[in-house]
């Protein structure tokens, strides 16, 4: 078991995009052995690379006891249709906001050893593939927040133990200006 320490919000590789997975090699899949022991650990539904510094396209994810991963997803959006609940995130720690995605999704990708892989997901697994691959493009949930809500979640932020006053984070504006909104 090698448990990481998971970057907080603040640490500026939280918003940087991460490069493609080009090697599937023993080094990659023990790096996706590394995400599942610290999701597991610390207890999460998923858990993407720059979230322990490594800024490469793969993450993992608990959902509903299916432990899987992915490497260089891509999303597509089986329809319209929306839900809204709480999510939080372990480099956020502690915090649960209600926060707007799409229902249904399918993400596309490869598995640690180059193969191809579909994930069709719904309801939380939905939730999740988004949340993650979110991760891989500089985005955090707190991004996807909106007026009052948001207002409070930065509040939230700011009171939190683990913030650090020092490292002010960067905060996008509009969830419209993001890389695979809802549209």
């Amino acid at each position: 078991m090698t448990v990481q320490s998971i970057r907080l919000f603040g640490d500026p590789v939280l918003r940087t995009p991460a490069d493609p997975v080009r090697t599937f090699d023993k080094e990659l899949r023990q790096l996706v052995a590394d995400l599942i022991d610290t999701m597991h650990e610390k207890e999460g539904a998923g858990l993407a690379a720059p979230q322990l510094g490594v800024g490469l396209r793969v993450f993992t994810f608990d959902i509903d006891d299916v432990v899987g991963h992915i490497a260089n997803p891509v999303l597509e959006f089986t329809d319209e249709e929306e839900q809204e609940g709480p999510e939080g995130c372990l480099s956020i720690p502690g915090l649960y906001f209600d926060t707007k995605r799409r229902q249904n999704v399918i993400a596309k990708g490869f598995n640690e050893y180059g193969d191809p892989l579909q994930i069709v997901g719904t309801g939380l697994m939905a939730r999740c593939l988004q949340h993650e691959t979110d991760h891989l493009d500089g985005v955090l949930f707190l991004d996807r927040l909106e007026g009052e809500t948001k207002r409070a979640a930065m509040k939230a932020v700011r009171e939190a133990e683990w913030f650090n006053p020092d490292a002010p984070p960067v905060i996008k504006l509009s969830p419209s200006e993001l890389h695979g909104t809802i549209r």
